[in-house]
């Protein structure tokens, strides 16, 4: 804020200069926040917090939309956000490839579009501020490797809230430079983005073909913060099956204390919107930004409260 002084005698000339030397105020400017996920998955409540405080603390508007999966919907949101003349756009990438045309009408009209959460190379995205994928996936195969001694011949098991999607086919090709070498077997199942449904699926999959899993990787936050629940309906005790994933909600924080999940992936979900919105803010007032952020640390039970906390706000 800008103070208006009273000023006496001679020194209301001198006011009046520097008025109309000092440059204006900033105006205010609107962003647009857009998530390939759904609603009702825990870690995009931490990703919208983000997003909310950046909003308050900065006095700028940001306009949030989800859309679960849906490919059109989301390339549609991001020419609503080129149309309303936006000053910027944060957006996850929800296929590998599905936003290369709408990022270069939107760069075309001198919007900057920051990528965040699930990384496109193929896409002129201004900056990413996220994990590198390929890399969080190869670090959740050799903990299994390191840890559990998986084997020529194990398989391990691999459910995932939206097949194809960017986030999981670029997990999985970092799990495939690790097991594919050693002859460690995987197969991909589909989930969905519906929490109950989630459970159900997982719970058939876990009763026909227990006995053959020996191990399991949560290539999303959903089925990963299902585990526990999974294992107490179809009768599996804590620490039977080896499991790693992402660990971006209190359902896996609680898993890991309580020994049903051995390491979840933090993506530090509040930052990550914080930080994006920050370098399309930058961009939009002509700094343009030269480089990615990476962020991402793989915990277990030694350090598992400390991210408890920091979600359940201790």
């Amino acid at each position: 804020m800008i103070d208006t002084w009273k000023l006496p005698l001679v020194g209301a000339a001198m006011a009046a200069v520097a008025a109309f030397a000092a440059p204006a105020l900033a105006q205010d400017k609107t962003f647009y926040w857009v998530s390939h996920g759904g609603p009702a998955d825990p870690v995009w409540t931490y990703f919208l917090q983000g997003a909310k405080q950046w909003e308050t603390d900065t006095g700028n508007t940001v306009n949030t939309s989800f859309h679960s999966g849906d490919v059109p919907a989301h390339q549609e949101a991001i020419r609503a956000a080129i149309a309303a003349g936006a000053d910027g756009i944060a957006t996850t990438s929800p296929d590998p490839g599905s936003l290369v045309e709408v990022v270069a009408e939107a760069r075309a009209a001198g919007i900057p579009v920051i990528n965040f959460n699930t990384p496109d190379p193929t896409v002129d995205f201004n900056a990413y501020v996220g994990g590198n994928l390929q890399d969080v996936g190869r670090r959740w195969a050799q903990y299994l490797v390191d840890n559990h001694q998986l084997k020529s011949g194990d398989f391990v098991w691999m459910p995932v809230e939206v097949p194809g999607a960017t986030y999981g086919v670029q997990e999985e090709e970092g799990i495939k430079s690790v097991f594919e070498p050693l002859g460690i077997t995987w197969e991909v199942t589909d989930a969905t983005l519906d929490q109950a449904e989630v459970i159900n699926r997982m719970s058939d999959y876990m009763t026909a073909n227990g006995s053959k899993i020996n191990a399991i990787i949560g290539l999303g936050d959903l089925v990963t913060g299902s585990i526990q629940r999974v294992f107490t309906q179809v009768g599996i005790d804590a620490g039977a099956i080896p499991v790693v994933g992402w660990g971006n909600s209190t359902d896996t924080s609680q898993a890991i204390l309580a020994g049903y999940v051995d390491a979840g992936m933090w993506q530090d979900p509040q930052a990550t919107s914080y930080l994006a919105l920050s370098l399309a803010n930058m961009a939009s007032s002509g700094i343009p930004p030269a480089f990615d952020i990476t962020v991402g640390a793989l915990y277990d039970k030694t350090t598992a409260e400390t991210y408890d906390k920091i979600m359940t706000g201790e």
